[in-house]
């Protein structure tokens, strides 16, 4: 094996583990919301995914999120979350709320109708 191989061998497998960890072992922390007049409220950009995409609530605490889609893709139309029995249309431009009050520790996720678009609410 030459010298450049070597390097080419060593560079791919570099590559390979920075993917590896970046699409599948990385974890963002979330976004604690804070409580306002007793409901834990966040507002959610929906522009090429979900912006805050990991968000931290309270158990036991009302929560609000106010989805505001900024773009046509048809992928982003829905969010959906299977955990607690609940989806919206989500129109673009215009802001939808969903509220639901967690009564477990745990992650309650939610996507897009085809799963490209993913995010999780994480219930302390």
């Amino acid at each position: 094996m030459t010298t450049t191989q070597l390097i080419v061998n060593v560079l791919g497998l570099a590559v390979i583990a920075f993917i590896a960890w970046y699409f599948w072992l990385y974890r963002r922390e979330g976004l604690q919301i804070a409580e306002v007049g007793g409901v834990q409220e966040v507002q959610i950009k929906v522009k090429g995914g979900y912006d805050p995409d990991v968000i931290v609530v309270k158990k036991d605490k009302p929560v609000r999120l106010q989805f505001n889609r900024q773009e046509s893709s048809l992928c982003s139309e829905m969010v959906i979350f299977d955990k607690i029995s609940q989806s919206a249309k989500l129109p673009e431009g215009e802001t939808v709320t969903i509220d639901f009050t967690p009564h477990e520790r745990g992650e309650i996720p939610f996507q897009c109708q085809m799963g490209m678009l993913r995010g999780k609410v994480i219930v302390e």
